[in-house]
Parts: structure tokens; C-alpha cells; sequence
């Protein structure tokens, strides 16, 4: 993984691309034949939401174009403070992506430094990588015998409730899978964006209706059936975040994977020491949240983590009850323990395993905007010039603070081609 120097090229704005200053910055990624870049960016300039966002897209192109291997938009996240501005940053979108916008998913969170928005961006490309639309929600990227399936930009049906809302973005999202030719059945990563997560009486929060709707929606579906690694459980839940927002209703995205590859598998990672969340009692939410701390995706001979949204919680119990400091310290050592090659060995995965240096991108959600800056400097320290966006939003406790979310990319040497098994089993 590399950090670019800062861009000093003219942007199509006629202004210098410097994205990669600051603690929004962004990573290439070279791994097997597909190029990776990922970035995680908020504008420079504080002025209206257009000269923002106009900024922003115009850079974000920039920083794409001067890629030594010509790459290709796929997915974004746009994250806005005002949800009142999500038709003119589509028309921004628009006019500088065209027909070849990614797959874009907005979300009321308003980013901690003050702006009007930040985007998460992930393009890949190189030679032999193709990438098919089928849709403004979907689109597919092969390469080297492996199709991700990107959704997104989901809403469920407003106005019906928090638990048929819910349903019906499950559905939508199914829906729009079936398109690329896969089911829901080879989903490893989902997002589940919840407005007024924590609102509602006592066990009928909405974020337990979310819960209730995918216990009922994974209900009869074998999840991650089609890739799994052979000693991986029976019981397979997608890795995710849940997480709060200032939107209208009720916002979803996933990520599927598609292989015949036999050295292509997954395997479900959990803390060693949290509970499942799958495990959870009543008195945490009715119906346990379905999924996984983290999806490892065995490639050959290399391992992509998705961590699930993760949070300073201790078996079932949080953890530093408001000390944001102390809080973010147990996420990051949660997120640590989970990657950890000691974990992966504990999963049956020997040779495989990650640090905080293989970390490419973060995501972190901090509840109360005045713990930003103190957030930040843990972060920063523990995991210094790792491409991060901060975030305002509310999280599924409310004696949580924070809630952070990763991927990470890491060596694995423990797959024999010949044999078409791992190596030792």
C-alpha cells in the first residue's frame, strides 16, 4: 500500500489536486492483476454546498486520471451534512462523471471538520479488468476469474415503519442483485444506514426493527454459500455496519462475491474477546443483530478483511462509559485482536492475518461532535496515515461514542494450487 504525495497537477477546476493533504487522504493498492485506490476526502474550501462539492468532484477526478493504470470509478459513499443538498451534488455528480458515475449511496452524516460533505471513493482497474453497469445501483468488476458485485443508493419504502422499511431494502437490494446474475446468498458485506436509530420505546427501537427485519429476511437463505472455506461454520452472517443518520428514512448498500476459483474463499471472523453479536440477549435487542465481526476474503495469496462496524464493547458489555479517549482505544485494540494472525489461526486460517500497518482505509462515526478532535488523535497515533473520514452520527447504544469500520489487505502463503486445498488441512 502506498500514500501518493500530494498532487500538484491542475484539476479540471484549473485548481491544484491536493487531496492527500490532511487526515483525508487516500491509498493505491496493487494487488494480483486489480489496481485499487481508495479516498477518503473532504473539500478544502468552506464556502455554498456547489463551490464545495464542484471542488471536491473536480479533484476527486484529478486524482483518478494521474493513476499510472487507467482506472475506473466504481463506488461511493456520500456523506452530506444537510440532506436538503442531495439533488444538487447528484447534478454536481453528474456533470463531471457522466453515464460512468459509480454506484453512489448518500447518507446524512455531516463530517466532523465542518464541511457541507465527504465521499469515500474506491476505483480499480489494469489490464484484463473489466467492469459492467447494470443500473445507477449496480455494477460488477471482474478480474482474474473473481466478480465483486457493488449495490447501492437502496432506500426502503418510507413511511411503513422502521421494520418494513427495513424489509423492503433487503428486498430492493435482492432485487437488484439477481440483475448481475447472484443472489443475496453470496453477499459478504452489507451497510445499513437507520435514521433515529436509537428512537422508540424501550425494545422497540428502531435499530431493533432493522434487527428484527434481516433475522426475518436471512431467515431460509444459506448465507456466503457459494465460496465459503472449508472450515468455516454452518452459520454465516455477512459482515456489517448498522449505524444512525440524519436522513429520512431508512438506507442500504452490499457487496457480493462470485468466484469459481478454488483458492478464492471466505471465512467469518469473531473476537475472541466479544460475544458474537448474533449471540446477544433479549435485552440488547429482541431479535441479536445478524453478523459477523469481520469477513476475511481469501484471494490466492492474499487476504481482504472487511471489518464490521466496531465499538469499545467487552463480551456484550460497553466499555469506558463516556471517555471518548478510552473508547476509541478499545476499538482500535477490538479491530487489532480481531486481524490479528492469532485469530485467524484460531479460525483454522494458518499463515494468514493482518496488523494495523495492512489497514487501508477507516471509516469512523463519532457520536457527539465535541469528542471529534480527542477521536482523532487516537486515531491518528494508533494509526498514523491510514486514509480516514470522520462522521457525526448516532450510534445503535446510547452509551456508545464510537463505532469504526475498516478494510484491510494482507499476504496469505498457506494455499497449495496443485493440491486446489489449504495447505495442512
Amino acid at each position: 500500500m502506498t500514500l501518493p504525495a500530494p498532487c500538484r497537477h491542475p484539476s479540471p477546476c484549473g485548481k491544484p489536486c491536493e487531496l492527500s493533504l490532511g487526515p483525508e487522504r487516500h491509498a493505491v493498492l496493487e494487488l494480483g492483476n486489480l489496481a485499487r485506490l481508495a479516498v477518503l476526502v473532504v473539500p478544502g474550501s468552506r464556502g455554498g454546498f456547489r463551490q464545495q462539492a464542484e471542488e471536491l468532484f473536480a479533484q476527486l477526478l484529478c486524482l483518478v486520471s494521474r493513476q499510472p493504470s487507467a482506472l475506473t470509478a466504481t463506488t461511493m459513499m456520500v456523506f452530506l451534512r444537510e440532506g436538503a443538498d442531495e439533488a444538487e451534488c447528484r447534478e454536481v455528480i453528474h456533470g463531471h462523471f457522466g453515464e460512468t458515475s459509480p454506484v453512489t449511496t448518500f447518507v446524512v452524516q455531516p463530517p466532523c471538520c465542518g464541511a457541507a460533505l465527504g465521499v469515500e471513493l474506491w476505483a480499480l482497474g489494469r489490464a484484463g479488468v473489466t467492469v459492467k453497469r447494470f443500473g445507477p445501483n449496480l455494477l460488477a468488476v471482474e478480474s482474474e476469474g473473481i466478480r465483486w458485485i457493488h449495490c447501492g443508493g437502496i432506500r426502503g419504502q418510507a413511511g411503513t415503519g422502521a421494520y418494513e422499511e427495513s424489509l423492503s431494502g433487503f428486498r430492493q437490494m435482492e432485487q437488484q442483485l439477481a440483475l448481475a446474475g447472484v443472489g443475496f446468498d453470496q453477499v459478504v458485506r452489507t451497510w445499513l444506514y437507520v435514521n433515529q436509530i436509537t428512537s422508540g420505546p424501550e425494545g422497540h427501537q428502531r435499530y431493533h426493527d432493522l434487527n428484527r427485519a434481516r433475522t426475518d429476511f436471512y431467515r431460509g437463505v444459506r448465507l456466503c454459500a457459494k465460496n465459503r472455506a472449508p472450515r468455516a461454520p454452518e452459520t454465516i452472517y455477512p459482515a456489517s455496519t448498522g449505524i444512525g443518520t440524519r436522513g429520512a428514512g431508512i438506507a442500504m448498500s452490499c457487496m457480493a462475491l462470485d468466484s469459481q476459483r478454488p483458492d478464492v474463499f471466505l471465512m467469518p471472523l469473531e473476537n475472541p474477546q466479544q460475544t458474537a453479536a448474533y449471540h446477544y440477549g433479549a435485552n440488547y435487542s429482541p431479535q441479536s443483530p445478524k453478523f459477523s465481526r469481520a469477513m476475511a476474503v481469501v484471494q490466492g495469496h492474499f487476504v481482504t478483511t472487511l471489518v464490521s462496524g466496531t465499538a469499545s464493547i467487552v463480551d456484550t458489555r460497553t466499555r469506558h462509559l463516556g471517555d471518548i479517549v478510552r473508547q476509541t482505544e478499545q476499538t482500535i485494540e477490538n479491530i487489532e485482536r480481531l486481524i490479528a494472525p492469532e485469530n485467524f489461526a484460531r479460525h483454522g486460517l494458518a499463515n494468514a492475518g493482518a496488523t494495523l500497518q495492512n489497514i487501508a482505509k477507516l471509516r469512523v462515526y463519532v457520536k457527539h461532535q465535541h469528542d471529534y478532535e480527542k477521536c482523532r488523535e487516537v486515531c491518528e497515533r494508533r494509526l498514523p496515515r491510514v486514509p480516514a473520514i470522520y462522521l457525526h452520527a448516532d450510534i445503535c447504544r446510547p452509551d456508545l461514542l464510537v463505532e469504526i469500520e475498516a478494510v484491510a489487505f494482507s499476504p496469505y502463503s498457506a494455499y497449495d494450487k496443485n493440491q486446489g486445498s489449504e495447505c495442512g488441512k
